[in-house]
């Protein structure tokens, strides 16, 4: 991970001090960019332990297209605990639905994205050609004396990556993202790492994947999202018969809290270790050896399935969390 120090080094020595929503200053670079190769080891944070259970937890959270802090506990991440029931904005936002709710957040956007449709009652073949492709009809209605329908479905943007994947690995549009300009205002925090595009290489039998953050707190949150990242490459690859190579890591803005300050300079002080290894559990099919496609795996696996061996860390740093 010596790329993430070089990252941190180089927010520290060229960025600017910026004022933000949580009160907390942070010194910021605007785009940063990172490239990992999974061939040859797993992207672990070294200088300090990692939060790996917790990072999976989440993913798997995500997966199963959770939106409560209580769901994301059970699978033990608790990163989620604060902004559900400390986010003073959040607290009286009319969409928030009790303790522990976190409302339309990444995962139900990743698996069962809100799609609409108003059509013109009268194009009955634009009303067919919805209905085959799985929206229902929820409601009729007259706009300017034109009878129109509503059509309705919640579209799974990561099975139809997968899909994809296998079915057309040449298309370059395999990709899905969590950032619905409809629902912000119903999340009680808007996503960072909001786009994802899958790049199968079908003649080396490899899947790359590309992910774009929009703000990342490089303390906390970018090793826990490098290995969100590579968990989910890794994951896919399985499903769809491809090995994981490259996972490249794009932020828009790139900063450190200042609270975060002392648990950074110690990072830069220490050597990093050699990278660790993913290992999954046999019990989630591989499709290469398989050559059955099993896609409902994306909801069955738990944070169990995930594991690292060899990792050799140094001993764990502490920071706050800015809500």
């Amino acid at each position: 991970m010596k790329q993430y120090l070089d990252l941190v080094r180089t927010i520290l020595e060229t960025g600017s001090w910026q004022e933000n929503r949580t009160g907390t200053r942070t010194i910021s670079i605007p785009g940063a960019m990172m490239r990992f190769d999974l061939q040859t080891g797993f992207p672990a944070v070294t200088t300090r332990r990692l939060a790996f259970k917790s990072a999976v937890g989440e993913m798997v959270g995500f997966l199963r297209a959770s939106k409560s802090a209580a769901e994301f506990r059970a699978l033990g991440c608790k990163v989620w605990d604060q902004n559900a029931n400390e986010n003073t904005q959040w607290l009286a936002n009319p969409y928030r639905q009790g303790e522990d709710d976190l409302g339309e957040i990444y995962g139900v956007q990743w698996r069962k994205w809100p799609a609409y449709k108003s059509l013109d009652a009268a194009k009955e073949a634009q009303v067919a050609d919805a209905v085959q492709k799985g929206y229902a009809v929820v409601a009729k209605f007259s706009e300017n004396g034109t009878e129109k329908v509503l059509l309705y479905k919640a579209v799974d943007q990561l099975r139809q990556c997968l899909d994809t994947i296998v079915n057309n690995p040449s298309d370059r549009r395999i990709l899905f993202h969590g950032w619905n300009c409809a629902q912000l205002d119903e999340m009680a925090l808007p996503p960072c790492h909001l786009l994802y595009q899958f790049l199968p290489n079908a003649s080396k039998k490899e899947l790359s994947l590309c992910l774009y953050i929009r703000s990342n707190d490089v303390g906390l949150g970018t090793p826990f999202n490098i290995t969100e990242g590579a968990v989910l490459l890794s994951l896919v690859g399985r499903l769809t018969g491809y090995a994981p190579r490259w996972l490249t890591y794009f932020i828009g803005d790139a900063h450190i809290y200042e609270n975060h300050l002392d648990m950074l300079n110690e990072q830069l002080r220490r050597d990093p270790l050699p990278a660790p290894r993913l290992v999954i559990a046999d019990r989630i099919p591989e499709f290469a050896k398989t050559k059955q496609y099993q896609p409902e795996w994306l909801e069955k696996v738990e944070p169990s399935d995930f594991s690292l061996e060899g990792y050799l860390h140094h001993p764990p740093l502490t920071a706050p969390m800015a809500v």
